[in-house]
């Protein structure tokens, strides 16, 4: 039998076997067919290197290669290169390092702040809770109660975000206390009203002089009594502006809570939960190693005479003290404190309100919530 031919050489046979003979038939080139040129395609490969070649490699050397190797020509124009490589941290941020700005979150593994303890859910209290909001079905509400000597919870909707009104004042009164503890300042230091720091809605500084001179003390005193959006803008300001407060809230290990417009927020800006309002008043009240006990009396004092007692204060049994702070916005009612019932009974309790504009509905809502969290409390 002959040979197989290499496939490398471009020839085959064809072959043919009988009986005791072979025969080999003539053999045949394989002729390759010539490719067609696309004449087309060649002028149109070349008209688009050529302009690449004469318009774009030149501008690009100009405005690029150029102003790298030897500068700008335009030396007073600064190319913001932070902002190109995070364009969203103007209005994102919420802490500040080497004066830029960045996002931060929250510190989870090991926060300043203990985390409530809880031991077993109020379910009867929640369906008490419940069975009021589904009379109230415009009023959105949110619901966080925590009892001290059972460590028992009630939670409703605790955990979602809601607008915080003037209750952000809370973790502002905490990042000034941890400022004054770290000697960074003191409640006897004075600051000058000035127009920069007026602000509408609630509180009497703004009608104050000009030029006139608060201590830090008056400050807060004002910021939490009256809830005065002035001394509020005053107090952060000398804390280093909301970036300080929203750097230290993320510290605390809370990533829900964050201050994003100076007072008044009549937009609703500034955020927060009622399972955050509660951890920091339990924080407050409870952990000597966040603030000590100099600290806690006085943002009690403070706490302790707020002037609007129409909230969760008008639910309350007669002989209950209340430390708290309330907030309010067309869109939302609330109010956070600590109750202090005469039978010895204390609770945490954070109730949060979203409403149609101003709708008194928010404020029924959260008095009658007040009245059925006492009377479970205390029976």
């Amino acid at each position: 039998m002959p040979q197989a031919l290499p496939k490398s050489r471009q020839y085959y046979a064809e072959i043919s076997y009988q009986p005791y003979t072979a025969q080999v038939k003539t053999l045949k080139r394989r002729v390759p067919v010539p490719k067609r040129t696309n004449y087309l395609h060649t002028v149109i490969s070349v008209l688009l290197l050529t302009l690449i070649a004469v318009f774009i490699m030149p501008l690009g050397f100009q405005r690029v290669t150029k102003s790298l190797l030897k500068g700008s020509p335009y030396s007073a124009i600064e190319v913001d290169y932070y902002g190109l490589r995070f364009p969203t941290a103007n209005y994102l941020s919420n802490d500040l390092l080497f004066n830029e700005r960045y996002l931060t979150g929250a510190q989870v593994k090991k926060p300043d702040m203990q985390k409530l303890p809880e031991t077993y859910e109020l379910t009867d209290l929640e369906n008490s809770l419940k069975n009021l909001m589904a009379q109230y079905p415009s009023v959105k509400p949110s619901v966080f109660v925590w009892q001290y000597d059972t460590e028992k919870f009630a939670d409703v909707n605790a955990s979602e975000i809601y607008s915080a009104a003037s209750i952000i004042k809370i973790p502002v009164l905490i990042d000034l206390f941890r400022s004054i503890e770290k000697n960074q300042l003191t409640l006897d230091e004075k600051m000058t009203l000035t127009d920069y720091y007026r602000a509408e809605g609630s509180g009497s500084l703004q009608f104050k002089g000009e030029n006139s001179t608060w201590t830090i003390d008056n400050l807060a005193r004002l910021m939490i009594t009256e809830s005065d959006n002035s001394a509020t803008n005053m107090i952060m300001a000398k804390l280093g502006s909301m970036t300080d407060v929203n750097s230290a809230i993320r510290q605390w290990g809370l990533k829900d809570t964050y201050v994003q417009t100076w007072l008044p927020d009549i937009t609703g800006n500034n955020h927060t939960t009622a399972r955050d309002l509660a951890t920091m008043l339990y924080n407050i009240d409870n952990n000597p190693k966040f603030l000590d006990i100099s600290s806690k009396e006085k943002i009690f004092d403070y706490m302790g005479h707020v002037h609007n007692n129409r909230l969760i204060g008008a639910g309350l049994g007669q002989g209950a003290l209340f430390v708290h702070k309330t907030g309010d916005i067309g869109k939302m009612l609330g109010d956070a404190g600590i109750v202090f019932a005469p039978n010895g009974t204390k609770y945490i309790v954070v109730i949060l309100a979203n409403r149609p504009h101003n709708s008194v509905l928010g404020k029924d809502f959260i008095v009658k919530a007040s009245q059925i969290i006492y009377n479970y409390m205390v029976r």
